[in-house]
Parts: C-alpha cells; structure tokens; sequence
C-alpha cells in the first residue's frame, strides 16, 4: 500500500531565513521552489537522499502553516507517504476507521495528488498520502 516516504513537511516562517541552514550546513541540494495558492504556501523541495524535506512558508495569516506555527512553532508538519491509487487508498484507510481531512484528493505541490489523514484517528502525526503519476524525475 506504502510505496515510501516521499517528503517530511516542515513549517518555516520564513524560506528566506530557513534555506541556509538547509543548503549550507545540511549540504542538500534545492529542487524547486513553488507557491500553492490554493493553501497560502511557499514550497522548498530539498533532496534528502531517498526522500525530500518540504519546507512550507505561510503566504497568508489565514494559511494553514501559519495557523500551525502560531499554535505550535516552527518544526515537522506531516509526513508524506508515496502511494498508488489514491483514491483507493483513501477508500481503504477510511473503512479502517480512519478520519480524513479530504474524502477526494487534491492536486498539491508539483501537480501530486494529495489527501492528509486526520491527527486525531492516527495517534497525532498528520500524514499526507501523496500520488505523483509520471513525476518520479519531478521535484514534488
């Protein structure tokens, strides 16, 4: 069902302030920078070996992110795991008794197909199932 890890979303106020710790110290190499409108997010995308991070700036005071920093700080967001399917993934999970955020997917960072996974139904960790057809050489 869980082809991978494929990103860890990471909440930062400020790219700009955040990429040098990423790219200087870590030694990672920048993908890709894009706004998702529809969430009020600034992305980074850094390769982390087999996986990415996801650094998420807030565009917006109504955004997501920026709801999430200002009640918990900077830090992990969610956790993305690579799937097929996703429909039939979201199908599968909810008849396990697990509460999503999205009953459909919808289209997120580099065009992937995502639906997050209410904290509350799986022990406080949000998880992303992230579907990328035909992008594995894409950054998102």
């Amino acid at each position: 069902m869980i082809k991978k890890v494929d990103h860890i979303g990471i909440a930062v106020a400020s790219l700009e302030k955040a990429l040098p710790f990423y790219t200087e110290v870590l030694k990672l190499s920048l993908l890709g920078i894009e706004v998702v409108e529809s969430e009020g997010v600034k992305v980074a995308f850094l390769q982390a070996g087999e996986t990415k991070l996801e650094l998420l700036e807030p565009t917006n005071e109504e955004s997501p992110i920026a709801k999430f920093i200002e009640k918990r700080g900077e830090g992990i967001h969610h956790v993305a795991l690579g799937v097929d399917s996703i429909q039939e993934r979201i199908d599968e999970i909810k008849e396990k008794g697990i509460r999503m955020i999205q009953d459909q997917p919808k289209t997120g960072a580099g065009g992937a197909l995502v639906a997050f996974m209410h904290p509350k139904s799986t022990g406080g960790v949000l998880y992303e199932l992230c579907e990328k057809k035909g992008m594995e050489e894409q950054h998102g």
